[in-house]
């Protein structure tokens, strides 16, 4: 496989061709901030936290959706960015119902370490105080539509490491929202295998066991990366098996 050198953040950087420049960042050990990207399920690039700018383009570009290509110069830590980032962050904060002291993902909660990352005390935008409501009807998890950042990760790890693809999303914009099957009550989705990946996948407190206080928890991403390395691998083989 090809091997790539680039510049990143005046760092010279070799990555796999194929690869994306968030792959190479973090190989390289140079954070870029994530909230939509979840190892081992597909990439959308839709939280937009991740745009770095490359030499050569106006554009900003998302880091983990933009390939890596030969002679690159990017630089993922401008003020410019810094600013955006901010500024998504503060978006975030103030359309929906985010209250960390009451939150049963207070302290581990990748929202909450973004906001403390790009320098976010406070929110200068008006709150819109959304009227949204929960859903416990399922017997070992919650859904809090409050604290949902519509990133589609439990989307995605459902449909791609379950198979179950008990969730979707419905709605446009700013009126986008998760539904379970049919848009039933998470309790009566028919589809569900109470597996729990969905809730590992969420970024902040939307899904949570059912019991769980302010602050108390836990996820186990160890779990879920091992179920993706595993799928992966015996999509491979599958592959590579009706190839021959």
């Amino acid at each position: 496989m090809a091997v790539k050198t680039l510049t990143i953040d005046h760092q010279l950087v070799s990555a796999r061709s194929g690869e994306t420049l968030l792959d190479a960042a973090t190989d390289a050990g140079i954070p870029i901030p994530t909230l939509c990207y979840l190892e081992g399920v597909s990439t959308v690039g839709a939280c937009r936290l991740c745009l770095v700018e490359v030499a050569g383009t106006s554009k900003l570009m998302p880091a983990c959706a933009t390939p890596v290509a030969e002679g690159m110069v990017v630089l993922t830590n401008t003020a410019r960015l810094q600013e955006y980032r901010r500024m998504i962050v503060e978006l975030l904060f103030a359309e929906g119902n985010h209250v960390c002291s009451v939150c049963v993902a207070d302290g581990n909660c990748e929202l909450q370490d973004l906001a403390v990352a790009v320098g976010m005390d406070h929110v200068s935008l008006a709150y819109q105080f959304p009227d949204r409501q929960m859903d416990i009807s399922h017997e070992r998890f919650g859904l809090d539509f409050n604290r949902c950042v519509l990133c589609t990760r439990c989307i995605r790890a459902c449909d791609e490491l379950e198979g179950a693809h008990t969730w979707d999303m419905a709605g446009r914009g700013h009126a986008s929202y998760l539904v379970s099957d049919l848009n039933q009550p998470w309790g009566e989705a028919s589809s569900c295998t109470s597996c729990g990946k969905c809730v590992n996948a969420c970024p902040t407190g939307a899904l949570f066991p059912r019991g769980s206080t302010v602050g108390e928890l836990q996820r186990d991403r160890d779990r879920l990366s091992s179920t993706a390395i595993a799928h992966h691998a015996t999509t491979q083989d599958r592959r590579h098996y009706e190839s021959h």
